[in-house]
């Protein structure tokens, strides 16, 4: 084998190409510090403290005379007996951290909502190292956010920036106090926008590789103009610590809660009253759609506006307003943005037609949930063995009629389109469902080239599955 012999000379041009690439890359990366220095005053650090009832019996501490988990309740009946000579119970106070920033000279603080969630006492500790008591104004659950009201003023503010103008791969920092360190910087990109969260339907959350901990729930997420494009809120994580994955609040949709929190204390979302599930491939061919887009609506509330406006269970949600629902998850988004009160034009697809309904909005009610459970036998081409609803548990369940499912047979064509024992089958192929033996007919009949939709109740929930007979 030969070896090339460079000359010294070259040997000398090749370290200088190398350390002037080197030193090119490190002036390519941003440099946080004067980011810093002219945000951190309006970083605050967010100590809550609650009292909680404490049980004396070992490993049960705080479920005295509290409602008891599923698992105990075969041993302790609904609620843990209050142990003896202990009737009042003792009680231990818990304390939290959080961050938080400074969004009016007179005193407002933002932070999330689950960092000020049941507290007895705030305290909000400034860069200057004042701790001064806090208030909570409003709490929305719903998109985590929070206004609190300290008593000072003339308080260093943070500008804000506009979410919407995020792009994925963009440098962002974030100022916080993981585990307690106050005043701690981490940086990183944006990893993905408009990401959808479980239970976080009105919230299209910023995601990013910043390192976020327990402790910077609360405080601000930076562009690298410094100004605030988020709340950094949660973490996915499998040991409790930063694993690469966080998630904030965009800015723009924090200050619109903000602003009604401040003026009223609550937030008013405008509320359609429908049930919504993912619109399958399956189930869109089943719809006579081209592609699975929009909202399926598995059910509706009987005196909501959906249903008042004539939406019926099946509709798909193409538009809101003009506006696409591109995924389902888009939806209460849509909605929610809307005061209570006012039209909107929504564009569906019904029986494989699209059309338009103008519905007024409400108010967001408290939502309620019922629980069903089943009996009994049949066995059906589906693979299923049903059972009949008697009077009771049609009330129970409010559903106007249907078959329950007992038995599911591995392998069988409702295994594979995901339907499960206690199901309660409403409609196949858009035909009611009332009994077993109506329930034979119609599948018997149901022709076996394409998909056929199945409405069924879930857990007091309605939903559409899609099923292929063999």
């Amino acid at each position: 084998m030969k070896r090339l012999i460079l000359p010294s000379t070259l040997w000398i041009c090749v370290v200088a190409l190398l350390t002037v690439g080197q030193a090119a890359n490190a002036q390519n990366l941003p440099d946080f510090t004067q980011l810093v220095e002219d945000a951190a005053p309006g970083v605050v650090n967010i100590a809550t403290s609650r009292t909680v009832q404490r049980s004396s019996m070992p490993g049960l501490e705080g479920f005295g005379g509290q409602d008891v988990p599923e698992i105990f309740r075969h041993f302790f009946g609904d609620s843990f007996p209050t142990p003896p000579g202990n009737e009042r119970g003792r009680t231990e106070e818990r304390q939290s951290l959080g961050s938080g920033f400074i969004i009016s000279e007179d005193g407002y603080v933002m932070t999330n909502a689950h960092v000020v969630q049941d507290a007895d006492e705030i305290l909000v500790r400034l860069n200057d190292r004042r701790e001064l008591s806090a208030e909570v104004i409003g709490s929305d659950p719903q998109t985590d956010v929070a206004v609190l009201k300290i008593d000072a003023s003339d308080l260093p503010t943070l500008a804000l920036g506009d979410s919407d103008g995020l792009q994925v791969g963009e440098w962002v920092a974030a100022i916080g106090s993981p585990f307690g360190f106050d005043h701690s910087v981490t940086a990183g990109i944006v990893s993905a926008i408009n990401r959808t969260l479980p239970r976080d339907a009105y919230v299209p959350f910023i995601q990013t590789d910043v390192a976020i901990n327990p402790g910077n729930s609360g405080g601000p997420l930076f562009n690298l103009d410094g100004e605030v494009v988020g709340i950094n809120s949660q973490i996915f994580t499998r040991s409790g610590g930063f694993m690469g994955v966080s998630f904030a609040i965009p800015i723009n949709v924090a200050m619109e809660v903000a602003e009604q929190l401040r003026d009223e204390g609550r937030v008013n979302r405008g509320w359609l009253g429908v049930m919504i599930q993912p619109v399958s491939d399956d189930l869109a061919e089943s719809f006579g759609m081209e592609r699975a887009v929009g909202a399926l609506i598995a059910d509706l509330d009987p005196e909501g506006p959906a249903a008042q406006g004539g939406l019926q269970a099946g509709d798909v949600i193409l538009e809101v307003d003009g506006e696409e629902v591109e995924r389902s998850s888009s939806l209460p988004r849509l909605i929610g943005k809307v005061s209570p009160g006012t039209e909107v034009e929504l564009t569906l697809m019904r029986d494989g037609e699209e059309m338009s309904e103008t519905v007024e909005l409400g108010s967001w009610p408290d939502a309620e949930q019922q629980t069903a459970q089943s009996s009994s036998d049949n066995q059906v081409r589906l693979g299923v063995r049903v059972a009949e609803l008697d009077e009771t548990m049609r009330e129970q369940l409010n559903v106007p009629g249907g078959v329950v499912v007992r038995q599911v047979e591995p392998g069988s064509v409702a295994a594979e389109a995901g339907i499960r024992p206690g199901d309660v089958l409403v409609s196949i192929d858009h035909r009611s469902v009332s009994s077993s033996d109506e329930l034979v007919e119609i599948v018997e009949g149901l022709p076996t080239d394409r998909a056929i939709p199945v409405r069924l109740f879930r857990d007091g929930r309605s939903l559409f599955v899609a099923l292929r007979l063999e």
